[in-house]
């Protein structure tokens, strides 16, 4: 098959012919149809997080079931699904408990002896979270997949698998976000718009947007925000006036020590900061101590800390019936030939995402 391969970080990805192997028990043979292209696979590409190369990058994608391995029930060859990078084992304490974002049980790696599932001439690679979804195929747990029918087109799926996923969830599930409550979200991107559309269907009484452009801001208003401010180092001072005190949440989306630290110090007292973005190995993030004495609180969301086959589906009811805005995040289709191109739209801040389109 042809997939989008990494050879060395800060380096182009090469369209290769990559082998795949067949479905074994419980994986899921997939036909990608599409797949979006998220921050998260540039930050692989640029080396801060490290990950063994060369890989096929790609984690948020939709596609048609082609095959299943034995032991496999909850799929079958022609069932439309979107993927899921956090897969879940359904017996260790994080998924027994509510969690299963936090799932980390080797055996959703799927080894046999050894043996990887993607190959590059004859060589075993290692398959990227649990997906490589820049190819033509995806060879995943079937705990990496939820069935969808057929209300939602295929790339607008392919959003929910990450980018809203993380963000709709780190307003309903990590944050918790009640009606009236008042919600600033750091970084206007894909994850950014969707934590904005969240704070919206929650019912947050005023969602303010916050980005370096205008572009994205007013974009953001689409999306549910209610109030805009253009990010300099009066940012808190702003958010403190505008909301008399401080918000009940703030949201960052970016990933930044600077932006975290913003987070927490635009709270009200008994606020909560959630930290969505990922923030690089090493990286220390500073709080001050009478904040903290004021109840504010800070907090990671890995993925939304969602139970991707509940949250999914509801993410695709609220799409039908117009509260989830996915038409406007999507700012371009692609062939696989042009995952360079999209990659480095997205380092310069220009696009909410680009779909890699492999037909239906």
């Amino acid at each position: 098959m042809k997939a989008a391969l990494l050879h060395e970080i800060n380096t182009p990805l090469i369209i290769e012919n990559v082998e795949i192997s067949k479905p074994r028990a419980r994986e899921v043979l997939v036909r990608t149809v599409a797949a979006g292209v998220c921050h998260s696979d540039l930050h692989f590409l640029e080396g801060t997080f490290p990950y063994p190369l060369p890989t096929v990058l790609g984690h948020e994608a939709s596609g048609i079931v082609e095959a299943v391995g034995e032991d496999v029930h909850y799929v079958k060859p022609g069932d439309r699904v979107v993927t899921c990078l956090s897969a879940f084992c359904g017996h260790c304490e994080h998924c027994m408990t509510s969690s299963p974002s936090l799932c980390r049980e080797p055996e959703l790696q799927r080894p046999y002896k050894g043996e990887q599932r993607l190959s590059y001439k004859g060589k075993p690679i290692m398959q990227f979270l649990n997906a490589s979804s820049f190819a033509e195929q995806m060879l995943l747990h079937e705990h990496a997949v939820v069935k969808i029918d057929e209300g939602i087109p295929f790339d607008r799926a392919a959003l929910l698998s990450c980018g809203v996923l993380t963000g709709t969830g780190a307003i309903f599930n990590s944050a918790k976000v009640a009606p009236g409550e008042t919600v600033a979200v750091i970084g206007c991107g894909g994850v950014g718009l969707a934590a904005i559309n969240g704070a919206a269907i929650a019912g947050a009484s005023r969602i303010i947007a916050i980005d370096r452009l205008p572009a994205k801001l007013e974009l953001a208003k689409k999306f549910g925000a209610t109030d805009t401010i253009l990010a300099d180092e009066t940012l808190v001072a702003q958010i403190r006036d505008l909301t008399n005190g401080g918000v009940h949440h703030a949201i960052e989306a970016i990933g930044l020590k600077i932006t975290s630290e913003q987070a927490y110090k635009m709270l009200r007292s008994g606020g909560t900061a959630t930290i969505v973005g990922m923030i690089p190995k090493g990286v220390s993030v500073e709080l001050d101590g009478m904040d903290i004495i004021r109840e504010r609180k800070f907090q990671g969301s890995a993925m939304g800390s969602n139970r991707f086959r509940l949250d999914i589906p509801n993410l695709v009811n609220f799409y039908q019936s117009g509260k989830l805005n996915l038409d406007e995040l999507i700012s371009a289709h692609v062939p696989l030939s042009g995952v360079n191109d999209a990659l480095e739209q997205l380092k310069k801040g220009e696009v909410a995402r680009t779909v890699i389109s492999f037909g239906e």
